[in-house]
Parts: structure tokens; C-alpha cells; sequence
């Protein structure tokens, strides 16, 4: 009888190591957020001139990239790394708005960028970066 619960003891304690070590390598590590409000600053400086909007713009989304592979949310794409982070990010819609704006500046010529899709895509990111904890 005793042997039977030394032997449980044993196996429980294992499954407790083995499963509280796996569950830490799960979580992300944290984020530094003096580098992401830092990153975040120099690029508010691209919005005082509409010349420079569009690289604003894009180097936000590389910015909110980073933070997701950092964060080790799966997916080969932003798109797909988006979609396993949406459960976490607060406005789905304004972040998706803000990558595909990104994509249109990247793929398209001639975009046409009004000041105020400029700021809905850039909200969008900043509380993203905010709700995944790098701002």
C-alpha cells in the first residue's frame, strides 16, 4: 500500500515539474518597453511631414510585427501571426485596418493617404502594441 502512493507521489510531482515547465516556456518573455516607446517616438517624428506618412505607417506595422514575434504568436505571415493574436488584441478591426493600409502602401502606387486614415491605422497599432503589453 505504501509503495502504491510513494509510486503516485512520484508521478504527480513529475507531471507537476514536467507541466510547470512547459507552461513557462509557453508564456512570452516580456516585452521591453522603453525600447517599443522609444521605437514609437521616433516614428511620430515621420508624421510631421504628409511626405512621410506612408513610411509611419509602415514602420509602425514592422513595429507591431516585432512585438508578435517576440510575443512567439505562431504564424509564417503578420497576417497569420494577427490571427492567433486577436483572442489578446482589443480592437481587431482598427489594427487589421491599419496592416492593410500597410499593404496597400507597399503593393499599390499612387495610394491617396487622408490624414485621418493615417491616424485610425497608427491608433489601431499603438493599442494593439498597448493591449500585447510593449507600450
Amino acid at each position: 500500500m505504501q509503495e502504491a502512493l510513494a509510486i503516485a507521489a512520484v508521478g504527480v510531482l513529475l507531471v507537476l515539474v514536467f507541466g510547470s515547465s512547459w507552461l513557462l516556456r509557453r508564456r512570452p518573455k516580456k516585452l521591453n518597453k522603453d525600447y517599443y516607446n522609444n521605437r514609437w517616438q521616433a516614428l511620430q517624428k515621420l508624421l510631421k511631414e504628409k511626405s512621410t506618412w506612408p513610411l509611419a505607417v509602415i514602420d509602425a506595422d514592422k513595429l507591431l510585427d516585432d512585438v508578435l514575434k517576440r510575443s512567439k504568436y505562431k504564424g509564417k505571415s503578420m497576417g497569420e501571426r494577427l490571427v492567433s493574436a486577436q483572442r489578446d488584441i482589443s480592437d481587431n478591426d482598427a489594427v487589421w485596418f491599419g496592416h492593410k493600409l500597410r499593404n496597400r502602401l507597399v503593393h499599390e502606387s499612387n495610394v491617396n493617404l487622408s490624414q485621418k486614415d493615417v491616424k485610425d491605422a497608427l491608433l489601431g497599432i499603438r493599442q494593439a502594441m498597448k493591449d500585447l503589453g510593449a507600450l
